[in-house]
């Protein structure tokens, strides 16, 4: 039985990372040779560089520090340092501007804004590291994207993290024999929480490639028993780069997993990739306030379109507009995602009424995205209820389901679904569009969609575009469509 599990349960490790306090001389963590000439660490190395910058930081258990995220190998260090000090890390995209740059330091107030450009790695002192229990203190702010305001920071607790790792190594069997490679960020979940806090979690290692290259992250993977973590965005670039590259095929063949997060991965790519590389990609679905909701079992194979049940320990239910429980398991009904479980954040730092907004009395988050449950209780995420729930003619109209269709078109390389207001409809369905180098007409997108799904479900008019406007992670930024 894997050792994070205790008579087959998971969640039941109490030290947050348990390797660490008794490290070996297995590989740990390593930085890509595009961004970091240097060896990496063992874990014995790994928790001394650990100790050696929290005894340098000077503060104690519980201060905030902010983290720079470069690219560099210092950089996982501190982070890691810090949770396993107790230390809550305050992670700063480089790219941040001025006035964001100003709201989040105001906001959170850190001790410190430590840079590990300026950290030097002491690996050869004493390898103690304070007890890391999994408690319901705060470990990390992690600041949302702002959509009508600044960004919102997002308390993250070591029980949050810990359980919903827990419930990942279960479905992904995720063992210490695996390493993780990514070339994500590391002031995201998906690059900071998953990528390093799940490789030190359950013991095995991480490769951080910090700079996304295809021919790096498959050479990467074929080393063997290796686990992906990618955006759609990016597997769309790797897929790109297998077609011409018989190396970048050979390792994503080569990988244990392939995994995808952040957005959903279009049933194209699922296909290609499958066709490319003879295996699949497996989904999973969450947001920064609950981490993990979702994920395909590594035991069910990949199935392309959903996002898997609920991890295991986590309440799963869909909700009406009124916030009534909708029973429905036939993958057509839509309904809110609403969770409940230790995986879920207890609030928005210094924001009582954000918070109360998506939190209720009785522990359920309300997510905001729009899905379908099938029978055995897998989700299909169509889209978000703030830009993705199009109400047309009397109808609701998911706009996931639309870019899926239109996606399916050869000439079709991306596709953004929005409602704009529309007197005689309410809401009129519009489809930016970029295309490859085959011309396609705007009529045939809209009789795909008609003879697809339901007329209703049409776009009204088909916009054709060179890009689509993207955040850090890949998704893209629909409100930003629509600005003159």
């Amino acid at each position: 039985m894997p050792w994070w599990c205790v008579d087959g349960s998971v969640g039941r490790v109490n030290e947050l990372f348990e390797k660490l306090m008794s490290p070996d001389d297995r590989p740990a963590l390593q930085v890509g040779a595009s961004v970091d000439s240097g060896p990496g660490l063992t874990h014995r190395q790994l928790a001394r560089a650990c100790r050696a910058h929290l005894d340098r930081l000077g503060v104690k258990p519980g201060d905030r520090v902010g983290v720079w995220t470069h690219a560099t190998l210092a950089t996982p260090v501190v982070l890691a340092a810090h949770a396993a000090g107790g230390i809550v890390s305050v992670p700063l995209n480089p790219k941040l501007g001025k006035r964001e740059l100003a709201h989040i330091l105001a906001d959170a107030a850190p001790k410190h804004v430590v840079d590990p450009r300026n950290v030097v790695l002491e690996v050869d002192g004493p390898e103690t590291l304070p007890s890391a229990p999994v408690n319901d203190r705060p470990m990390l702010i992690l600041y949302t994207s702002g959509t009508t305001g600044p960004p919102k920071g997002a308390v993250l607790t070591r029980r949050n993290v810990a359980f919903d790792l827990d419930g990942l190594a279960a479905a992904w069997q995720w063992s210490p024999e695996d390493t993780v490679v990514h070339a994500l960020p590391l002031f995201h979940v998906h690059g900071l929480v998953l990528g390093l806090f799940g490789s030190l979690r359950v013991g095995g290692a991480l490769r951080w490639l910090g700079r996304f290259d295809p021919t790096q992250l498959a050479a990467a993977l074929a080393e063997g028993q290796t686990m992906s973590f990618a955006v759609p965005t990016l597997y769309h670039r790797l897929a790109d780069a297998a077609e011409d590259q018989p190396d970048v095929a050979k390792g994503l063949a080569a990988a244990r997993l392939l995994i995808s997060g952040s957005a959903g991965l279009p049933v194209r790519e699922h296909r290609r990739i499958e066709r490319i590389a003879g295996r699949g990609v497996l989904e999973r679905y969450g947001l920064t306030e609950t981490l993990i909701n979702c994920a395909v079992p590594a035991a069910r194979g990949p199935r392309p379109g959903y996002v898997g049940p609920g991890i295991d320990g986590i309440s799963l239910k869909l909700v009406d507009d009124d916030r009534a429980t909708i029973d429905a398991h036939d993958d057509a009904t839509m309904g809110e995602v609403a969770v409940r479980g230790d995986h879920v954040f207890p609030g928005y730092l210094n924001r009582p009424d954000a918070t109360a907004a998506v939190l209720d009395d009785e522990g359920w988050f309300y997510t905001g995205d729009l899905a379908t449950r099938t029978e055995d209780g897998s989700i299909r995420i169509v889209g978000r209820r703030a830009s993705d729930l199009i109400k047309t003619g009397g109808f609701k109209v998911g706009a996931g389901e639309v870019e899926a269709a239109i996606l399916e078109h050869p000439s079709v390389a991306e596709v953004a679904v929005v409602g704009v207001p529309d007197d005689d409809l309410g809401e009129r369905i519009i489809a930016f569009v970029v295309t490859r180098q085959d011309d396609v007409a705007a009529e045939a997108l809209i009789e795909r969609v008609a003879s697809e799904l339901t007329p209703h479900k049409r776009p009204r008019e088909v916009r054709f575009v060179s890009t689509l406007p993207r955040n850090a992670m890949g998704k893209v930024q629909k409100r930003r469509l629509l600005d003159p």
